[in-house]
């Protein structure tokens, strides 16, 4: 006797919807704090005003970028779920 088919979506109860309600939720909260991050790190080296500082901070440019662009992921992400789920509604 064959093994039935595996189910193609996720039970639609009270706790799948709150699960992935939290997960978009923190997908939107981490996009922030990278962008945040990353602009932080990326602008501050024209308002610093040691030298040294300056300096330190403006070769770590490529962790702000990164930071930047994780974080630009994540919005994208927390926006594609949130335009989908409308759809499905």
């Amino acid at each position: 006797m064959p093994l039935p088919n595996a189910p193609t979506r996720r039970p639609n109860n009270p706790t799948t919807r709150q699960a992935d309600k939290k997960a978009n939720n923190d997908l939107l909260i981490k996009g922030v704090l990278c962008v945040l991050i990353g602009l932080g790190v990326v602008v501050s080296p024209y308002f610093i005003t040691s030298p040294g500082m300056q300096g330190i901070v403006a070769n770590s440019s490529l962790v702000g970028w990164f930071a930047l662009v994780l974080g630009c992921a994540f919005l994208g992400l927390h926006l594609k779920r949130r335009l989908t789920a409308q759809v499905k509604q």
